[in-house]
């Protein structure tokens, strides 16, 4: 198609069937656009006469997506991209920066990578303004969409299409016990987890999951406590011979603060992947590029464990 028969169409609408296609929603999408619903409803029909395609049928509450809105999906991702650089600051100086980034973490991630994470950004931007919150995979997407999250920090998922994603690394699951624990100079067997209390703390539902069925033949013992927190079971240790399960990183981290022993566990359970995630929209921004950079050095010591 030659440039003036482009210039004559109303190219704006590709943003809106963008965001219908992350939304499958004619409200949601109107919240996204600041327009009202009945607009919205207006421009997916300007949408669908201009393509000569339905585009979405109605599935209940949600809206489907035909072959060819797929297919629009796919081709529109790259370009919309480098437009928003387009139109984006083209120097980043974190010196200067005040930017407003937000992160969402794990209850690992929260407790393990975050510190270092500040540590670095704040050494290097003093000025800039960060929230925290805790990660909602089941709602990946419009966390890092509509709900104004930068990047997040989690196990691998099946993340969807304008999401993209960068290795950080492999987390383990280790086990911690006081120097005075009976087992602190021996081996684990799956046979102690029979015999001691354990406790199990910053553990997702899904590698909580993982780590029941590598146990479920032993006839471990059901957990004494389970905390997305370390602080309030460290008070049962001088109570009780309890060992604390938790992601390798903060593991070692912990023993080191609170002189406890590290100790490998002997269930065998498959890889668990950590991720950084972000929406295409904010591929090219430079701020946004930086905070990536600076999370993945942030975090390669800590995520480099090998999960036993």
């Amino acid at each position: 198609m030659e440039l003036e028969e482009l210039y004559r169409r109303d190219l704006s609408l590709l943003i809106a069937l963008q965001v219908l296609l992350e939304e499958r929603s004619v409200t949601k999408a109107a919240q996204r656009l600041h327009l009202s619903q009945s607009a919205t409803s207006r421009i997916l029909s300007r949408l669908r006469q201009m393509l000569d395609d339905p585009l979405f049928n109605r599935v209940g509450q949600r809206l489907e997506p035909t072959e060819f809105a797929l297919e629009c999906e796919r081709q529109l991702q790259q370009p919309i991209a480098q437009l928003s650089n387009l139109f984006s600051p083209k120097t980043f100086s974190p010196q200067s920066c005040q930017q407003r980034f937000t992160i969402a973490v794990t209850d690992f991630a929260m407790q393990a990578c975050i510190p270092l994470i500040l540590k670095r950004l704040y050494q290097q931007a003093p000025q800039l303004r960060l929230e925290i919150t805790p990660v909602q995979q089941q709602e990946l997407l419009a966390q890092l969409s509509i709900k104004g999250v930068d990047v997040a920090i989690c196990r691998d998922t099946n993340a969807p299409a304008p999401l993209n994603r960068q290795e950080l690394g492999q987390v383990g699951v280790r086990c911690l016990v006081a120097a005075d624990h009976p087992l602190a100079q021996e081996d684990l067997t799956e046979c102690h987890f029979s015999q001691y209390q354990h406790a199990i703390i910053a553990v997702s539902d899904g590698v909580k999951a993982l780590l029941d069925d590598a146990m479920m033949d032993y006839g471990v013992l059901p957990p004494l406590i389970r905390s997305p927190n370390l602080d309030s079971t460290l008070a049962v240790l001088p109570l009780q011979a309890v060992m604390l399960i938790m992601p390798s990183g903060m593991a070692e981290m912990v023993a080191q603060q609170h002189q406890l022993v590290v100790k490998t566990l002997p269930f065998t359970m498959p890889r668990i992947d950590y991720q950084l995630f972000w929406h295409s929209r904010t591929e090219y921004d430079p701020g946004q590029r930086w905070l990536r950079e600076q999370i993945t050095l942030a975090t390669q010591s800590l995520l480099s464990g090998e999960l036993k």
